[in-house]
Parts: C-alpha cells; sequence; structure tokens
C-alpha cells in the first residue's frame, strides 16, 4: 500500500470555498488502476490558516506514479491555481508519499 498526501494551507475564511472545490471536482480516480480510497481532511485552523490534507490510497507507488503521468491527471488538475482560487491557497501544496510498513 501506498498513502499520497497533500497539505495545504488555506485562507481563514475561505474553508468552505476550498472544501466545495474538492466536491464539485470531476474526479475520475475511481477507474484509474491502483486506486483505493480519497479522503479530504480539515486539520487545524490558526489566525493565518487552516490546514487541509488530501489523503489517497493507492495498492503501490508504481500506481501513483502512473496516475500523476496521466491524461487524467492533467485533466483532473487543470483549475488548479486560476482565478477563482487567487487568495485561496497560501502557497503551493506539500506533498508526502508513505510506504506501508505494517
Amino acid at each position: 500500500m501506498y498513502i499520497a498526501m497533500n497539505r495545504f494551507k488555506i485562507a481563514p475564511g475561505r474553508e468552505n470555498e476550498f472544501e466545495d472545490i474538492w466536491r464539485q471536482r470531476e474526479s475520475n480516480l475511481s477507474e484509474v488502476p491502483g486506486f483505493q480510497q480519497f479522503n479530504l481532511l480539515r486539520g487545524n485552523s490558526s489566525d493565518d490558516h487552516t490546514l487541509f490534507a488530501t489523503h489517497v490510497i493507492w495498492e503501490d507507488e508504481e500506481s501513483f506514479k502512473d496516475w500523476t503521468n496521466s491524461d487524467q491527471f492533467r485533466k483532473s488538475h487543470a483549475k488548479a491555481g486560476n482565478a477563482t482560487t487567487q487568495g485561496l491557497y497560501l502557497g503551493p501544496p506539500c506533498f508526502e508519499g508513505f510506504e506501508a510498513v505494517l
């Protein structure tokens, strides 16, 4: 099992907007070989941001890498960083990948 996570710092007061983007996003993940599960996680808030993370479980790292090199990946990320999201993200997402040990 391989877990791919992206952490996002979101501007205060725009949390619902961020969540709605993910709710309305066209996703073809269920059709991608090796995909197992997706979760959007909301973390702690501070004065300057709210932390969110995507948590995606893959069969293995190769399946994840194949996804990142696919047309489906490019299509699903085509609207990231457009004019409607200006000021929403406080910097780029921070990627973390984990190989299951136990």
